[in-house]
């Protein structure tokens, strides 16, 4: 899967991304190579977000699958 990012400059310095297709998907490093190891741990920690089974009507079905 491929994901595009938006690496912002920090005014404090040091670096800060954003995931646009993950709503609250962000993180921060202080170099780029801290930036983009750090992005990775968050896609991963929020696609990997324990949700509750959705309920749907009489017609409907909830699948999973695997990206």
């Amino acid at each position: 899967m491929k994901l595009k990012i938006v690496i912002h400059e920090a005014e404090e310095g040091g670096y800060w991304a954003e995931v646009p297709a993950i709503p609250g998907c962000a993180t921060q490093g202080d170099t780029i190579e801290e930036l983009l190891k750090n992005v990775r741990e968050a896609v991963e920690a929020c696609l990997s977000v324990s949700m509750d089974q959705p309920s749907c009507g009489d017609n409907a079905r909830v699948m999973e699958i695997a990206f």
